[in-house]
């Protein structure tokens, strides 16, 4: 039995008359009856009664009608769905992502995806850097935004700059290195200091030692979540040296000065596995990722 036999059948139950559904499948007349003869057989039942007037359906034919058209939505259906997927228009996207980037840039940029591709679900998994670059290489994460990993995390990924961004030293209003509106490193150095925790945020905390080189960062909390952080800082007692991503998306809530003497910045950038196949959706997110980093003040190299 193949698809033909059911479209034929369809047809001539639909329209009751071989000579209407031949004329709409555009098929010989013979040839329709002799499909729809030998469908019958292969059934073992009489799904029409032939008449001189045209045909009626048996109690057979009835059911089968059902669960032929059930069956040819479910193809046209599949058929469907698998050309949107190749488009780049249907699927589901299982992405990872490492605080803050959360906050800046992956909502701009997937608010501008979901209205140009709203047939393609993201899933979001917040992770620190090596369960990032384990499940891009599990296969269980299709891309990630994240900060540039060290070189022991990389084998088997690719991780493409986007853009890099300069740090700040966020604190509260009413500081006293307020008063400034450039930090200086060595006088940060001595500062308390307020950081995300290092177990999922190894990279950072890499990057924070080359942002203080040769010097040694004053570590007095670490916050689990980026709302704790920002209340660590808000409480006065604490300060937090924070990219211009995160100025940009927490904006007056705390103060932000110039750290002077240290040229490093974040770099961002998107990871892939080598050998993963990323779906013609995944290429149009990492485009709009792309768009979206360039917009606001990312300069990569």
């Amino acid at each position: 039995m193949e698809l033909r036999h059911l479209r034929y059948f369809v047809a001539v139950a639909e329209a009751l008359n071989f000579t209407r559904a031949a004329a709409r499948l555009r098929v010989a007349q013979p040839a329709l009856s002799r499909q729809v003869a030998d469908l019958e057989e292969e059934l073992g039942a009489d799904l029409l009664r032939r008449t001189s007037r045209g045909v009626t359906l048996t109690e057979e034919g009835k059911l089968f009608l059902v669960e032929s058209r059930v069956v040819l939505n479910h193809v046209n259906d599949s058929v469907t769905k698998v050309r949107a997927l190749a488009r780049g228009e249907f699927g589901e996207l299982q992405v990872g992502y490492v605080p803050p980037l959360e906050l800046h840039i992956l909502p701009r940029a997937l608010a501008e995806f979901q209205k140009t591709t709203p047939g393609v679900k993201v899933v979001l998994h917040d992770r620190g850097t090596d369960e990032i670059c384990d499940e891009l290489r599990a296969g269980t994460l299709h891309l990630a935004v994240m900060m540039e990993p060290s070189d022991d995390s990389t084998t088997g990924i690719v991780f493409e700059e986007v853009g890099r961004y300069p740090f700040f030293v966020a604190m509260a209003p009413g500081h006293p290195l307020a008063r400034r509106k450039t930090v200086p490193l060595e006088l940060l150095a001595q500062q308390p200091l307020v950081v995300l925790d290092r177990r999922r945020n190894s990279e950072f905390h890499r990057i924070l030692k080359r942002v203080f080189a040769p010097l040694k960062p004053n570590i007095a909390t670490e916050s689990d979540s980026i709302n704790s952080l920002i209340t660590e800082i808000g409480t006065g007692k604490r300060v937090a040296v924070v990219s211009q991503l995160f100025k940009q998306a927490i904006g007056s809530r705390l103060l932000y000065r110039t750290l002077g003497g240290s040229g490093a910045a974040m770099c961002v950038g998107l990871a892939r596995a080598k050998n993963g196949d990323v779906t013609p959706a995944g290429e149009k997110l990492l485009a709009t990722i792309r768009q979206t980093a360039s917009r606001f003040g990312g300069q990569a190299k």
